[in-house]
């Protein structure tokens, strides 16, 4: 297993064409998602993310209508504060959590302080094994995932290896 995030950068990028390539193999062949699921859960729990919190530092969360709500209510704020406050545009004009320097608005240090009401797509990740839809409908979202997320990467890589993917 690789944990080195750096490392983990460096060889997702490399293998960015390699990952693209293996998700259109995932929907062309027969396999067996329990399997994949099973490999995920094994690497899953081989990982404690809050000693790495590099999703937070890097992946953009758009919070939806129940995430909104969740946190204003959580915050005890009204939804419009909480829009005002808390989130903020994208390049792509998509409403996303606030970004700082170090990531998340609500991420200190490795510690998310909105835990317990974190928006849905926080509470799914990596969405290897938790996600709507077979994995292979979510790959698109791995091979991004692959360059700063030691799950994504080494479960990806464990998949490989099961589906007889040819490098």
């Amino acid at each position: 297993m690789i944990t080195d995030l750096v490392q983990i950068r460096r060889l997702g990028e490399m293998k960015r064409d390699e990952n693209s390539r293996f998700r259109l193999h995932l929907k062309r062949h027969n396999y067996v998602e329990r399997k994949l699921k099973k490999i995920g859960q094994e690497v899953q729990e081989q990982f404690d993310c809050t000693v790495c919190a590099n999703c937070c530092r890097v992946a953009e969360v758009e919070p939806s209508e129940r995430d909104r709500e969740k946190l204003a209510k959580f915050l005890r704020i009204s939804e419009e504060k909480f829009l005002a406050e808390y989130t903020m545009e994208n390049e792509e004009g998509t409403r996303i959590l606030k970004r700082t320097a170090s990531g998340c608005v609500f991420l200190s240090g490795m510690e998310c302080l909105v835990y317990e009401q974190r928006p849905g797509t926080c509470e799914l990740f990596p969405h290897i094994v938790k996600g709507e839809g077979p994995i292979s409908t979510r790959m698109w979202q791995f091979v991004d995932r692959a360059t700063y997320c030691p799950i994504v990467y080494n479960s990806l890589e464990a998949f490989k290896v099961e589906t007889g993917f040819r490098r």
